[in-house]
């Protein structure tokens, strides 16, 4: 490793299916020890199977489900998509589906409708900051 400089960031290119950006990144974090083939069947396949249940365009379910998800504007902008990638890739591991193409789908749609268990952590991350603000005045 050498000490001369900072690695520089690479761009992340947008995904070869939908062209977004936002997917590849989801992608990225869905896939384990290196096997994006996989991270790439479970995504698209989730994707199809929200096309199917909700007959509608998959993105835009994917964009609400993310948008409901992320923490409030307060959080930088960057890192308000990336807590709500991992809240919704960790909500859909709990789940008891049996595939993770299914608990993915599920998860998704439900976070779209403003349900499930990744909207859930944002609001009791909102109400933990709530409560941590009420008590920034004392001096302990």
């Amino acid at each position: 490793m050498s000490r001369r400089h900072r690695a520089e960031k690479r761009e992340t290119l947008p995904d070869p299916k939908f062209g977004s950006v936002v997917v590849n990144r989801f992608m990225n974090a869905v896939m384990k020890e290196g096997k994006k083939s996989v991270a790439e069947g479970i995504v698209y396949g989730a994707l199809e199977q929200i096309e199917a249940k909700a007959k509608t365009a998959p993105l835009t379910v994917f964009q609400t489900a993310l948008d409901n998800v992320a923490p409030s504007v307060e959080v930088r902008p960057d890192r308000r998509q990336a807590l709500a990638i991992r809240w919704l890739i960790t909500a859909a591991r709990e789940r008891n589906e049996k595939t993770m193409v299914d608990r993915l789908s599920g998860e998704l749609l439900d976070a779209s409708n403003n349900r499930g268990n990744a909207v859930k952590k944002r609001e009791d991350t909102h109400r933990m900051a709530e409560a941590n603000r009420a008590f920034s005045h004392y001096r302990w």
